[in-house]
């Protein structure tokens, strides 16, 4: 519970040093999310187009929910930022915000709630409002508050903070000729025209209108859709890159024909998927689909499960039954990592393919098969024939038509798209709703190599929203928590040090030598340095973890990490 008539702001260091100008890479960070600077008079010509085109009710109610958004997000910043703070200090971060940014001058009036029963009051005096200047300086005074953005901002982080709606009003406002802004907030029910101000957060009916025009537009596409463009429409796969839609190419110039067709690429590149899509996209779609990971089966039994088994053919067999190969009949037979077929099964399968005729094993009786062979492996086949354990014969018959299939880090223009897809997927799976990825969590899925490609995606996305939280980003340490690592392939980024730490952060100059140079003797360890920083920053902040983490530039799992590190290193 907090109950304070006036309320003061705490200090604003651990907000301000959460702002790093990676100017060489062309960005601003606050904390995890990407940041921009823009002039305010740009944000003023945007307000009067919007007020030109959609009209003044609109442009308010777009312009509270841009803010609304804004204040959401920097509410889950700052409850990360300041989890050792009171209620009352870790909230004010808000206003805090609204001045770090330049935005207006709040001084905080009163200040009363409690999360647990959700009763909130507050009352704050803004000046300098810059959605004031704009207006004033654009239309001159006006009959109504509006400060549109800033008054969403104080709704949405209020809202996030508390766990239920709450919502600002303008009671003065400069731009309507006051001294100064004064803003009052309280819960959404407690205000006479709670509809009226909820409805302002509802998305516009334009955008309703619009999507459904946008929907009758695609479905007049799909009418007279062109044979390139249905490449697009291949299987459920993701992907917009110029490699993936090449695979799309293929593949459906393949699907009209009866051709074997043998897939290239890594592990992981999702070789299966595609050759999903093949049968489906083909006029096999209504026979079986089925798969086959031929590293899984003992060698001793593959001829069995492949091509069926009579009864008594061997020890066990008590009954006939089929293999693979006759139960996709009419269909797609799918063998991943064929490489590891046995000698036999090689020859057996070459006569599948030749002939389309097999015998169980057991059995001296010919079955007629019609069944298209898709072939995959990570290994070079036409090596593994210079090295004899691949029939030179049986790779001239597969490779009648290969499609490589590139690696995920050739395709890094896919990888948003395939994060939203599988994040759609274990919200519905977890039942929970995350709020996406953190700005720079994606910048690092974009840089990252990805050694096991779409499967490794899938799986940090998967292990992402079961760490976080509902309604928080996912940050970067939830899908890298090795990052703690020295050697984690991204805490070095184009050759300039730490993902985490940005010479911005720095108290010290690090492009002065001369201080590099009275450091570096004979005696000098960088663990040691390292170790006596942390030691110097749990000092200082009196054993507290947290601030300990902010004072170095850390989070505070990384320096968790370090301190169980050194413990161990001292004992």
């Amino acid at each position: 519970m907090s109950n304070t008539a006036q309320p003061k702001l705490p200090e604003s260091k651990d907000l301000i040093s959460q702002i790093q100008f990676a100017s060489e890479d062309g960005k601003i960070w606050f904390n995890e999310q990407r940041m921009l600077l823009i002039h305010s008079a740009v944000m003023g010509s945007l307000r009067k187009e919007l007020i030109e085109t959609l009209g003044v009710e609109r442009t308010r109610g777009f312009l509270m929910r841009f803010g609304y958004y804004s204040g959401l997000k920097d509410a889950e910043m700052a409850h990360k930022i300041r989890p050792d703070f009171t209620s009352q200090e870790a909230f004010l971060a808000g206003p805090q915000l609204h001045n770090i940014k330049g935005m207006v001058r709040v001084v905080p009036k009163e200040l009363r709630f409690d999360i647990e029963s959700g009763s909130f009051h507050g009352e704050f005096d803004w000046y300098d409002s810059y959605e004031s200047e704009v207006h004033l300086a654009e239309y001159g005074r006006a009959d109504d508050p509006i400060c549109w953005t800033l008054i969403g901002y104080a709704s949405g982080f209020a809202t996030y903070y508390m766990g239920r709606k709450i919502i600002f009003k303008e009671t003065q406002c400069s731009g309507c000729g006051a001294d100064h802004c004064h803003i009052v907030g309280k819960p959404a029910e407690e205000w006479e025209d709670q509809e009226e101000l909820e409805r302002a957060l509802l998305p516009d009916p334009i955008i309703e209108e619009l999507f459904a025009l946008q929907h009758q537009i695609s479905t007049l596409q799909e009418q007279f859709r062109t044979p390139e463009e249905e490449q697009d429409l291949l299987f459920n796969s993701v992907g917009r890159s110029g490699g993936f839609k090449n695979v799309c190419q293929l593949i459906t110039k393949a699907s009209k024909s009866k051709v074997t067709v043998l897939l290239l690429g890594e592990t992981g590149v999702g070789k299966e998927v595609v050759a999903k899509g093949l049968h489906q996209s083909s006029d096999r779609r209504d026979g079986q689909f089925v798969a086959v990971n031929c590293a899984c089966i003992p060698p001793d039994l593959i001829e069995a499960e492949l091509f069926g088994v009579e009864k008594g053919a061997y020890t066990g067999a008590t009954q006939s039954r089929e293999g693979k190969f006759e139960r996709a009949h009419k269909g797609t037979i799918f063998l991943d990592e064929v490489i590891e077929l046995s000698p036999r099964a090689q020859a057996t399968l070459l006569r599948v393919l030749q002939e389309g005729e097999l015998e169980r094993v057991g059995d001296n009786r010919l079955r007629r098969i019609d069944v298209r062979v898709v072939a995959a492996t990570n290994e070079d086949l036409e090596q593994a024939v210079k090295e004899g354990r691949f029939r030179a014969d049986l790779f001239y018959r597969l490779n009648v038509y290969p499609v490589h299939i590139p690696p995920l880090r050739d395709r890094t223009e896919d990888i948003p798209l395939l994060i939203e897809h599988f994040l759609e997927k274990y919200h519905t799976l977890y039942n929970k709703r995350t709020m996406g990825v953190t700005d720079k969590a994606l910048q690092a899925l974009l840089m990252y190599k990805w050694p096991g490609n779409i499967r490794e995606l899938e799986n940090m996305i998967e292990r992402g929203v079961i760490l976080t939280d509902n309604n928080h980003c996912i940050d970067l340490e939830s899908f890298f928590p090795s990052l703690a690592e020295p050697t984690h392939p991204l805490n070095v980024i184009n050759g300039r040090g730490h993902l985490d730490k940005p010479e911005e952060n720095s108290g010290v100059n690090l492009t002065d030598d001369n201080w590099m140079d009275n450091l570096l003797g004979e005696e000098f360890s960088i663990e040691n340095l390292e170790h006596d920083l942390i030691k110097r920053a749990m000092n200082q902040t009196g054993g507290n973890v947290s601030k300990a983490a902010r004072l170095l530039g850390l989070t505070r799992p990384a320096l968790a990490y370090r301190l169980k590190k050194l413990d161990t290193d001292e004992a």
